[in-house]
């Protein structure tokens, strides 16, 4: 889960904190977040999850003449004999 900040307060081990006006940080190199208590969560966070797309149903798929036999190739053929 990467993680976008503004106006962010870091302080590195054993150095002096900086301010910096944006910072984004690589999720596996997150290893826990404090938050205060007085956050509003439910106001600050944003979900920018990517939405799954919309399939279609699989009436659509036969009527089209897809959704073949089961196999990769549907049934235009495939890739070969089994082994």
């Amino acid at each position: 889960m990467n993680t976008h900040m503004t106006n962010v307060k870091m302080t590195v081990k054993n150095k002096k904190s900086e301010q910096l006006k944006t910072l984004s940080i690589r999720g596996n190199n997150i290893r826990y977040y404090i938050l205060p208590d007085t956050l509003n969560l439910n106001t600050l966070l944003v979900d920018d999850t990517p939405r799954p797309k919309k399939t279609e149903g699989k009436a659509a798929k036969v009527a089209r003449g897809g959704g073949g036999g089961g196999s990769r190739g549907g049934s235009r053929g495939g890739r070969g004999g089994r082994r």
